[in-house]
């Protein structure tokens, strides 16, 4: 019987490996720099989790996750610590792949979830849930998924022409945004003292007082949502070509694109959920992912382990940087959010998109 023929063809992108038919193209750079980010995220969370009132020592806290620590180790890691962890890792990789999801849809860096306003309508729903149904944390959480939900079927709809373009769908988006930040303002001024003060520390996106009652649900819509976008992944990038070529290449492209955004909306809007609204990171990690890989594809794998290492590294950061105030990590995205966007907002002038 004979053997079937492998082969192996190199490039400059990556190497193609060929066998009994089937062709597998591997990105080499893409491949390293995913690993890299896998280990720098989990090297910052074993460092997090050491980080706090009590320090553990990373190799005490490596020792007590596999089952050798003491008994006050053995609470303060697995009980206290590691759902908050667990809580940002999964956050960081929703809103990473939810980013680079609308980023290529949109083909435009500025097509995100924070832009478009996907963060303050899951704000709505959750205000209205604090202030005016006076709802428990799984009421609140409910209430931002609904509102993160309604506000992306608003956008598309909106956005909505024989198709939906990128600058409008950016546009709508940025209108809905200052719209429910007008909303969500006038909910505070309505809410009594004790529930204003939630809603605010809700409103900073913050992973302090992350137990297992987050991890399991949120872990839940990740483990079911990223494959399926990861599913589309190829009928993603021929949309970034544009919806004529993509028809052309036989992608079925509304129903693409309603797969890929209806996944992306309730990752983003399930992250929200779980940590409230923490700013840009959907916006700066696939911008981050796509310069490291240096591939023009929608690299959703990489932005949503750079969202993972960005989250838990702000979360350390946070904690560390200011000596005995330690900042919701939410503050902290925002403030670094914030310059990467008016960063951005020249480079795209200077280069005439915008």
């Amino acid at each position: 019987m004979n053997a079937s023929k492998r082969t192996a063809k190199s490039g400059t992108r990556g190497v193609t490996l060929r066998t009994a038919g089937l062709s597998l193209r591997l990105d080499v750079r893409g491949a390293v720099v995913g690993l890299l980010l896998i280990a720098v995220a989990l090297v910052m969370s074993v460092v997090l989790i050491g980080t706090g009132d009590f320090p553990i020592a990373p190799a005490d806290v490596m020792r007590t996750l596999l089952g050798d620590g003491t008994v006050a180790q053995d609470f303060i890691v697995n009980e206290l610590r590691l759902p908050r962890v667990l809580v940002g890792l999964l956050v960081g990789a929703a809103l990473g792949m939810g980013g680079a999801i609308f980023q290529s849809i949109s083909r435009n860096p500025l097509g995100s979830p924070d832009v478009i306003g996907l963060g303050q309508g899951a704000a709505a729903g959750a205000l209205t849930a604090i202030v005016l149904v006076k709802g428990d944390p799984n009421v609140v959480a409910t209430g931002a998924v609904l509102g993160g939900v309604l506000t992306g079927l608003a956008v598309y709809a909106l956005a909505w022409r024989q198709g939906v373009h990128g600058y409008r769908l950016v546009l709508v988006g940025i209108g809905t945004s200052a719209t429910f930040t007008s909303v969500n303002g006038y909910l505070l001024t309505q809410a009594h003292q004790e529930d204003a003060a939630r809603a605010v520390m809700w409103l900073t996106g913050s992973l302090n007082g992350r137990d297992w009652d987050q991890v399991w649900p949120l872990l839940a819509v990740c483990a079911v949502l990223m494959p399926v976008a990861l599913g589309q992944s190829r009928n993603l990038r021929m949309l970034e070509m544009g919806d004529d070529s993509a028809y052309a290449l036989g992608v079925r492209v509304e129903r693409t694109r309603m797969v890929l955004m209806g996944a992306a909306v309730l990752l983003v809007a399930s992250a929200t959920a779980a940590a409230g609204p923490v700013a840009f990171v959907a916006l700066v990690a696939p911008q981050l992912a796509r310069r490291l890989t240096r591939s023009p594809g929608p690299n959703l794998l990489p932005a949503a382990w750079m969202g993972a290492a960005l989250l838990v590294t702000a979360d350390w950061a946070a904690q560390r940087a200011f000596g005995a105030d330690q900042l919701p990590v939410g503050v902290l995205t925002g403030m670094l959010g914030g310059a990467y966007l008016l960063w951005l907002l020249v480079t795209e002038r200077r280069a005439g998109r915008i």
